[in-house]
């Protein structure tokens, strides 16, 4: 699987080692920032990238870390096609993909540890979408809302 990840600069440690987590599941990082340490960067500029990778199918998922995960949840769902969701629980990690299609993870490096984000990762990255009608229905609604609000 092709991953695209981030992290701004409370994210930049735990977005390095997940980077190297991810390949080394045999998987391929696509690292998209940070590259170093910047005090002064801005969650929207790292998170978008990662959104516009996977909207755009360049990767087959993303993931996202800054200080809490929820920056990077708001500002990936602004993306058309995103459904990202903050997850510092392997269960919403895994239900999120098989109920949600959720396409984006996003988490906490001032939340959760290393151990932690590595189950979160394998959890995200070993779940697939259910195919029970009640799935697919629930997520044709999600997308037609977001359909709606393109349209105005």
């Amino acid at each position: 699987m092709k991953i695209a990840i981030s992290g701004d600069h409370a994210g930049l440690e735990l977005k390095n080692y997940i980077r190297d987590y991810i390949n080394g599941l045999g998987h391929e990082a696509i690292d998209h920032g940070a590259f170093e340490y910047d005090a002064d960067d801005d969650f929207p500029d790292l998170a978008a990238p990662v959104a516009r990778a996977v909207a755009n199918k360049e990767v087959d998922r993303g993931v996202i870390v800054c200080g809490s995960g929820v920056g990077a949840s708001v500002a990936a769902n602004k993306i058309p096609g995103v459904r990202a969701a903050i997850c510092h629980d392997t269960y919403s990690a895994a239900q999120g993909v098989q109920h949600d299609d959720m396409n984006v993870l996003c988490m906490g490096a001032r939340i959760i540890g290393v151990a932690m984000a590595e189950a979160l990762v394998d959890a995200f990255l070993g779940a697939e979408m259910d195919k029970h009608p009640r799935f697919k229905r629930r997520l044709d609604k999600v997308i037609k809302l977001e359909q709606d609000a393109l349209k105005g």
